[in-house]
């Protein structure tokens, strides 16, 4: 099983990637943010420790964590933010190898996990691969604002929060450029695969 990690800013278009890897290529596609959201629901071991590190206040009525308490009280304090992350992180990297290991198991041939920054060396560790989905900054703006209505502003803002083109270089084995039109997304896509499966033909398997 090939394991790829599919990376870039907001605006870079990564869902419609994620889609075309699942529906095209058959692609098992995870998502760490989904994963981090699913591991602190109730009846979860890291919910349980997050409750008891930061205290049953932090529910809601139903149990679940109340998300935006929770994120007043640790982004106003740097510390507890640390604390937070040291529970949820090695959870989440804890669920990443378990749904490996199934995929592996059930005879998946391509294994994707999505996340915003793949550049810690334990995801050099377990994927093959880190592709960067790349976008000129114009076309993130105009997409960003034709697609979810954002002012010059607000994208502004959102890409000063995130990693520098810079950084993404320096950890990704590929770039796929996704600034023009998607057939030639797929086309780079395509190729990228195929290099990726030498020696393994059959392992990705084209509808």
């Amino acid at each position: 099983m090939k394991k790829l990690g599919i990376t870039g800013g907001v605006g870079s278009g990564k869902s419609r990637v994620l889609k075309l890897l699942e529906e095209i290529y058959h692609a098992r596609v995870y998502q760490a943010d989904e994963i981090a959201r699913r591991i602190q629901e109730p009846g979860n071991a890291c919910y349980e420790q997050i409750v008891k590190t930061f205290g049953r206040e932090i529910c809601l009525e139903g149990g679940g964590l109340d998300r935006k308490k929770l994120g007043r009280l640790v982004f106003s304090d740097r510390k507890t933010l640390e604390t937070l992350n040291a529970l949820v992180h090695p959870a989440v990297n804890e669920e990443i190898v378990r749904l490996i290991a199934r995929e592996e198991s059930r005879g998946t041939g391509l294994f994707v996990l999505e996340a915003a920054l793949l550049a810690k060396p334990w995801y050099r560790e377990i994927l093959d691969e880190i592709w960067y989905i790349r976008v000129e900054r114009e076309v993130r703006m105009e997409r960003l604002a034709a697609s979810r209505g954002y002012t010059k502003e607000q994208t502004e803002s959102m890409m000063a929060s995130q990693p520098r083109e810079e950084e993404f270089l320096a950890f990704a084995d590929r770039v796929i450029d996704n600034s023009g039109e998607f057939s030639e997304t797929a086309r780079q896509i395509r190729q990228e695969l195929k290099r990726l499966e030498q020696g393994e033909a059959g392992t990705l398997q084209k509808k």
